[in-house]
């Protein structure tokens, strides 16, 4: 059993208090609400203090991510992918296969295209940008791999060279286009992979 005193009433905050201490919170929690969560987190900044402190740009840059993002998801289906036959080679084994994949990219819009390769398969490319240029990363993934980078680029009109896989997996590009109008990425490939496809 515990001894302690029961406060009197001159220890406890009275009402005026009370109210005063929850007015400062009030205006406290308004004043972040106003400089930093909005700018931050939805790009609206009433008073101006978050493009000065930086805010603002952050949360336009979560804006046009979250756009691109549910643009992506809308264009997914929207690329061609053309296969090539290849021809035997002279011990009658087929030496690859050859494809071209042309995708329609919107100002802003992205897109990813992987090639199913296995460990120390080869690829040639070559890819070129009609009505501007793009941003893109030649990277691949695999169970237990997230992320492996081979490549990246800012401004590009076109790329080629060969691809080399590091491990099985998925092996490919996602370009974005950073220009002001609608481009066309084409896609050449040949080499040893199984399949090519729109991924993104």
């Amino acid at each position: 059993m515990f001894n302690s005193q029961r406060p009197s009433s001159n220890d406890l905050p009275t009402t005026r208090q009370l109210l005063k201490a929850t007015g400062i919170a009030v205006v406290a929690a308004g004043t972040l609400l106003v400089t930093v969560v909005l700018p931050s987190e939805y790009a609206i900044d009433p008073t101006g203090v978050g493009r000065v402190l930086g805010f603002a740009e952050m949360g336009e840059i979560k804006q046009q991510l979250a756009a691109e993002a549910a643009a992506d998801e809308q264009n997914a289906a929207g690329a061609e992918v053309r296969s090539i036959a290849v021809a035997p080679d002279s011990e009658g084994e087929a030496e690859g296969r050859q494809d071209i994949t042309e995708l329609t990219l919107a100002p802003g819009e992205g897109a990813e295209v992987k090639a199913v390769m296995s460990d120390g398969a080869s690829l040639r490319y070559e890819w070129s940008v009609a009505g501007g240029h793009v941003n893109y990363d030649t990277h691949a993934d695999a169970p237990g791999v997230s992320y492996h980078g081979y490549d990246k680029g800012w401004e590009s009109t076109g790329e080629s060279g060969t691809l080399v896989a590091a491990f099985d997996g998925s092996h490919g590009w996602f370009w974005r286009n950073r220009s002001g109008g609608t481009v066309t990425v084409t896609l050449r490939t040949e080499g040893a992979y199984a399949e090519i496809k729109r991924v993104v």
